[in-house]
């Protein structure tokens, strides 16, 4: 069952301020104080209107990014439900959660500043998990990702007419997953892509020896 206490809903057509940030910190406040198990859902729409950088200023996206980081590395399993058009802090946080359900008609895009799309963490995270030709023309040129094509590129996890519906379903599953040992795989996920196999081995192996001494326990 997902515990309202964990849930935000985040509109994604509001510039970027430091009450979007203190918000979202809130949210990893509550997360990692809360002693029952359950996931962290937050619901996004909206991109940002034309002229949304006015006044932004590189301290106050240092601040949002990073707060969006401790969201992904939460000892949870974290959901985003899209719906929309999805750009700025709705994408931002859409490609940090575990996992991702979008409406029908969903369409992901970068925000624009600057005369071009905006550069900030989401085109690495774009790079990163569906590969530079795949998301080139959406960071170079703005062009939308539909709903299909996200869902080609393992950018989203499913198209679902009832989000309400395909998260109930999911609730049996995520509340039986340890947030901390779900925490340490999603870090061997994180690092794989940049450590070779000698490099890894080590923390492969000690999750692996964790993972003994609790069956044991048990």
């Amino acid at each position: 069952m997902v515990n309202s206490e964990l849930v935000l809903r985040l509109d994604g057509t509001r510039p970027l301020s430091a009450a979007s940030v203190e918000e979202l910190a809130g949210l990893c406040d509550r997360a990692e104080d809360h002693r029952e198990s359950g996931p962290v859902t937050i619901h996004v729409t909206g991109a940002p209107p034309a002229g949304w950088s006015e006044g932004l200023t590189v301290g106050l996206v240092s601040k949002w990014e990073r707060v969006v980081r401790r969201f992904e590395r939460l000892s949870r399993v974290t959901i985003v439900v899209a719906s929309g058009d999805c750009a700025g802090m709705a994408l931002d946080l859409l490609l940090a959660a575990d996992v991702r359900i979008v409406a029908p008609g969903t369409r992901l895009l970068l925000a624009e500043a600057g005369g071009a799309t905006w550069p900030g963490m989401t085109v690495h995270r774009l790079t990163q998990q569906a590969g530079a030709a795949a998301i080139r023309r959406a960071v170079l040129l703005g062009a939308p990702i539909d709903a299909d094509r996200a869902l080609a590129l393992n950018l989203i996890d499913e198209i679902s007419e009832d989000p309400a519906a395909t998260l109930a379903d999911l609730a049996e599953t995520v509340d039986a997953v340890d947030g901390k040992e779900m925490a340490i795989r999603r870090q061997l996920i994180f690092e794989a892509g940049s450590t070779t196999f000698e490099d890894a081995l080590g923390a492969h192996l000690a999750a692996a020896d964790r993972a003994l001494r609790r069956e044991a326990a048990s």
